[in-house]
């Protein structure tokens, strides 16, 4: 059955990426292109329909993103999404101005033609704008379907091809119908039948990573997180005992990382796992280095040393399996618009294609996060790991500001299993997108027994996110966040304070470093 297929062309919208994954709900299968994108190969692809995204400019500016006009005569269905609602309306005919009052947040949407986009839909609902431009005048080609009160083209359609266009975001979820305006889309203009499921895909992946690999021998770089252990367990179903795990113990992971990993793969799903005892060369690397950037660039030079060593003793190794997901290819995609040129390598193991010579297995890399996840619950992988809060490659020599020392090390393991602890017992883990601890290069004065104390600070970082491109920070009850900073000043020696972190991201970033 062939797949069906949703091209998005991202002008440059924070949403792009939600867009995509807003499309694979619908169990449609959604690629993201460049504005240079041609229509000669989103009609080879045999797209379905055209998403034209949001996105920062003003068509009317000078050297303001525009796309191949050809495309708007494919003959599929195009929905344009505010930007893209405006260079399509452009193209077309119609006259684009900036609106005489920016709208930014909710309003309220009147619907004046419920058919199609708006089938099954109330006569008024809630949407998100971010505008400041927006569709000043018609022309005879087009019908507006949907206004707001500062917005009499809040939503249009052409009589005569299917391009259709909204200035608002059905994408974000401040749109409470949204989700079905894009099935609307999908379903009843595009005509998809929804055939895009993890069951599909895995069976694909399995088939290809077969044929690629033949009887050659692939190396995975497991890291203990859910990329590569979903990787490492499809591939494991495809090739069996042709594939071989190293994991490198840094020196840097969490408490009992180790042993859990060893218990999974080794001992659960019987992979050839070889584990690589590292942990005095990267901190003897890293001894008097405070400098964030300085630090990954070590671990990441160290980690390839450790690679190397025990590749080497693996016969017939001729492929590198890595974790790579479908946000690594956009985000490395060059600007010439070839998404795939430039492969974002894993943070795990970076630059090894290139100095050992193997070539590239990356089955996960049409794949969000949630999907991933989906995927290694289809194989059987067990919940605590297919739902582990993301864990940064350099482990946590970035959760340690300053310093990295084996004395620091150990306290901050202990904070972070405490705060681990307390949140799944709260049954938060799985509302909380990444929770973790942050050891910061401060001493406060405090009171312990009849002794004054002057000891470490802990930061506590929790946030909730859906992409982790935005992210707010989690409201845990006071009387959580109270066990969590009872338990670490009571149990964690050398800590006498515990702060939580209240930041967004933007403008702050999820990790300290």
């Amino acid at each position: 059955m062939k797949r069906e297929t949703i091209a998005i062309i991202d002008f440059g919208s924070q949403y792009g990426q939600l867009i995509a994954r807003r499309v694979r709900e619908h169990n449609v299968y959604s690629v993201i292109y460049q504005p240079s994108v041609n229509a000669d190969e989103l009609k080879k692809l045999g797209v379905n329909g055209v998403i034209l995204s949001g996105g920062p400019a003003s068509v009317y500016t000078p050297g303001a993103p525009t796309c191949d006009p050809r495309i708007f005569d494919l003959g599929v269905p195009i929905l344009g999404i505010c930007y893209g609602m405006q260079i399509g309306c452009k193209m077309l005919g119609a006259d684009i101005a900036p609106a005489k009052a920016r709208e930014y947040g909710r309003t309220s949407l009147q619907i004046t033609n419920k058919e199609q986009l708006f089938a099954n839909m109330p006569d008024s609902t809630t949407v998100w704008m971010s505008h400041g431009d927006q569709v000043n005048q018609l022309n005879d080609d087009f019908i507006a379907i949907a206004n707001t009160p500062t917005c009499p083209f809040a939503a249009v359609k052409h009589k005569t091809r299917a391009f259709f266009g909204v200035q608002f975001h059905p994408e974000v979820t401040h749109t409470p119908r949204g989700k079905d305006m894009l099935k609307n889309f999908l379903y009843e203009i595009c005509k998809c039948q929804g055939n895009w499921h993890m069951s599909n895909f895995v069976e694909e992946a399995i088939k290809a990573v077969r044929d690629k690999v033949g009887d050659a021998t692939v190396i995975c770089g497991l890291s203990g997180g859910v990329d590569s252990a979903v990787t490492a367990s499809l591939i494991h179903k495809a090739i069996g005992s042709q594939l071989v795990c190293i994991f490198v113990d840094n020196g840097l992971l969490r408490k009992n990382e180790r042993e859990e990993v060893i218990s999974t793969f080794r001992d659960h799903f019987h992979i050839d796992l070889h584990v690589v005892d590292w942990g005095k060369q990267f901190l003897d690397k890293l001894s008097g280095v405070i400098d964030p950037q300085k630090k990954r660039k070590i671990i990441g030079a160290e980690f390839i040393e450790a690679f190397k060593s025990e590749s080497k003793k693996i016969p017939n190794a001729k492929f590198l399996a890595q974790g790579t997901l479908y946000p690594d290819v956009i985000e490395s995609g060059n600007k010439d618009g070839n998404l795939a040129a430039n492969i974002k390598l894993h943070h795990n193991v970076g630059g090894l294609p290139e100095k050992l010579g193997f070539k590239l297995v990356e089955p996960l890399r049409e794949l969000f996060k949630d999907e991933v996840r989906l995927v290694g619950e289809y194989l059987g992988l067990p919940e605590d790991l297919v739902w582990r809060h993301p864990f940064p490659g350099p482990g946590l020599a970035v959760r340690i500001i300053g310093e990295i020392t084996e004395k620091r090390l150990a306290v901050l393991r202990e904070a972070d299993e405490i705060l681990i602890d307390e949140i799944k017992a709260a049954g938060l883990y799985r509302k909380i997108s990444q929770a973790l601890a942050v050891l910061v290069p401060v001493e406060t004065v405090g009171v312990m027994g009849d002794e004054r104390s002057y000891e470490n600070v802990v930061a506590i970082r929790c946030v909730e996110t859906t992409d982790f491109m935005t992210a707010d920070f989690s409201h845990i009850p006071y009387e959580v966040l109270g066990n969590i900073s009872t338990r670490i000043i009571n149990e964690v020696r050398g800590v006498n304070r515990v702060v939580y972190d209240v930041s967004s991201k933007p403008p702050a970033t999820i990790e300290w470093e």
